[in-house]
């Protein structure tokens, strides 16, 4: 297993992955789309340089093995500062209309991170290699990627329908700081000292 930043052929492995947490958030414009759509427009927005869910902000876990001539992308983990969160859906703007979206509107209108933060937007593990510890890398390496552009915090937002989550923050040192609610659910804001 490997830890090292997405590239652009990545694409096509990691949006399912990240689909996911999009399933789990029960996004009503996200689920009103065909998965093939809704794909091939994250696959567009994935090569963008400063989109949310670009290549450029992602870590991926991947079988590093010699026999494989296409490494297999396991988990991802997603990441920015803060500062960041007011231009990170910018690129998204011209897919509104396939999104069923009008012109200002949003698709993740809620504040998710705070001042100073160096912020986790998103870590999801493939199903069928959970509960193998690569969540646990790839948090790892986002707190050492934090570090590396010199963050003394980072945040991230726990669904309280996903308690397996929370203990595996818990367990890597996070404390939780408040309650937020993002789209139709309520989150635990936890935060990790560095």
């Amino acid at each position: 297993m490997k830890i090292r930043p997405a590239e652009l052929q990545d694409g096509p492995q990691v949006i399912p992955i990240i689909n996911q947490i999009f399933e789990e958030m029960e996004i009503p414009t996200l689920q009103a789309l065909s998965t093939a759509k809704l794909f091939a427009i994250l696959n567009k927005l994935y090569q963008t340089k400063t989109y949310r869910y670009s290549y450029r902000r992602m870590l991926v876990a991947v079988d590093d093995s010699k026999d494989e001539k296409k490494p297999r992308v396991f988990g991802v983990a997603v990441s920015y500062p803060e500062v960041d969160e007011a231009t990170i859906d910018t690129d998204l703007e011209p897919y509104y209309a396939q999104l069923g979206l009008q012109p200002g509107q949003e698709l993740f209108p809620d504040q998710e991170a705070f001042p100073g933060e160096w912020y986790l937007d998103s870590l999801a593990v493939a199903p069928n290699t959970q509960s193998q510890g690569i969540g646990s890398q790839l948090l790892a390496a986002t707190k050492q990627l934090a570090r590396n552009h010199e963050y003394s915090v980072l945040s991230l937002n726990v669904d309280l329908l996903n308690p397996g989550a929370k203990r595996l923050y818990l367990r890597q040192g996070f404390r939780v700081e408040k309650k937020i609610t993002i789209g139709p659910h309520q989150y635990e804001h936890m935060t990790f000292e560095l």
